[in-house]
Order: C-alpha cells, then structure tokens, then sequence
C-alpha cells in the first residue's frame, strides 16, 4: 500500500530523523529534536516514482520528506508497524524482465536468429526500464 492509502492531509506523523538528517538544515533539525511529529500539508512527486510529504513541522516551517523516512501514528499515537511488501509491483513488464536471462551464442545461426537478438538487447537494456 502507498502512503497515499493511509495518511491524509491533517494527519499526525512521527519523523525518523536518522533516514533524513544528512539532507536537512540546522534549523529543521533542531525542530525536530523538539518534537519529532509532524502534521501532513501536502504530498509531493519525489523522484518520478514514489511520493514524499511535505510536513509542517513545531517550529511552524514547512519541509518535504520522503515516504520512508516517516512513520505512520494511528489514533492512539503509536507507531504503525511497515509491512514491506515484496510483491508490491505486480506489473507483468518487470517480472517478464527480471526472469529473461541471455545466454552467450557460440554458433553463426545462433548469432544471427532475430529473437536471439531481441533477446540480448531487452536483456541489456532491462536494468533502464
């Protein structure tokens, strides 16, 4: 599930500065050390694939972070566990890719068969897709 799922605008989270202290300002850092919760203002595009928040934090200023450097507080306040999800991106494209395998072609006929070629060139480029 996405953070998209389970937090909405308004909502209370827990920053774990450790993910995140390499990246941010003094100023942010020391609001944090006062209080390490955060409420959501907005949700940002971070790198093209996964979505950051932005949060306001208790000195009042505004900072994005990205999905995995929060934790999520349910009602109570405490820390809802991440479940890691290995089979999260169920797209036929990346598992069609990730079980392609080239194996090197000794033959002349191998070498020059169009499929093998077509092989050895997704499997070159797969790491790109």
């Amino acid at each position: 599930m996405s953070i998209l799922d389970k937090v909405k605008i308004g909502n209370l989270v827990q920053i774990n500065l450790g993910l995140s202290r390499d990246r941010l300002t003094k100023e942010t850092i020391d609001a944090i050390n006062v209080s390490s919760l955060g409420k959501v203002s907005d949700f940002r595009i971070t790198d093209g694939k996964g979505i950051g928040v932005v949060l306001q934090l208790s000195n009042g200023k505004e900072q994005w972070f990205f999905e995995d450097e929060i934790d999520l507080l349910d009602e109570n306040g405490t820390v809802i566990k991440k479940i890691v999800d290995t089979k999260a991106n169920n797209n036929f494209r990346f598992n069609f890719f990730k079980g392609l395998n080239y194996e090197n072609k000794k033959k002349v006929s191998e070498l020059l068969n169009p499929i093998n070629f077509f092989i050895w060139v997704v499997v070159s480029l797969k790491d790109i897709f």
